[in-house]
């Protein structure tokens, strides 16, 4: 570490001297992936989830088999979270999405893109299991998960959709 704080950039292995190879990539060692929150995992995860099951027409209980069986190396805490949201998401689908429809204005669930309608109901879900965490926790989460998965524009739509859906969730008993 130097003195301003910060550790310098290392060269990736094999570059040599070669100025065109950047010097500041991650090596294979370094597990960026564990640096990622527990929770914006499971998020993610669980936005996998509901895709496989929307896209496939697969049942809840058929993607958690074939889901979990890709991912099996993941560890109790993100794969518990995961499974709650996908849960809610899926036992609670109908009312998921007559909320989002209601406050996605000119917007029909089948006409939304599929990331963004699985991001939405992930992230409803979550305001309705997990009343705690505060709505901006939620929302910012999964505009991230939206700038990595969609399209710009949608981190708009999601955005809306959810400050809207919250708004109604945080004024109604749980």
């Amino acid at each position: 570490m130097t003195s301003r704080g910060f550790d310098p950039p290392r060269k990736c292995p094999g570059s040599g001297d070669n100025p065109s190879v950047p010097v500041n990539w991650p090596l294979a060692t370094d597990h960026y992936p564990l640096l990622m929150g527990t929770r914006r995992k499971s998020r993610e995860m669980a936005l996998q989830m509901l895709f496989q099951s929307d896209m496939g027409k697969q049942d809840a209980e058929q993607v958690r088999r074939t889901f979990w069986t890709e991912h099996a190396s993941t560890s109790a805490e993100v794969r518990g979270f995961a499974d709650d949201l996908f849960r809610v998401a899926t036992d609670r689908v109908a009312e998921i999405d007559g909320l989002i429809e209601r406050h996605a204005e000119h917007w029909r669930m089948e006409r939304m893109a599929a990331v963004d309608r699985n991001l939405l109901r992930a992230a409803v879900a979550e305001m309705m299991a997990y009343p705690d965490t505060p709505r901006a926790v939620v929302i910012n989460e999964a505009l991230e998960i939206a700038r990595k998965f969609s399209s710009p524009e949608s981190v708009h739509f999601v955005n809306g959709v959810l400050d809207s859906v919250g708004k109604e969730l945080a004024g109604s008993p749980q």
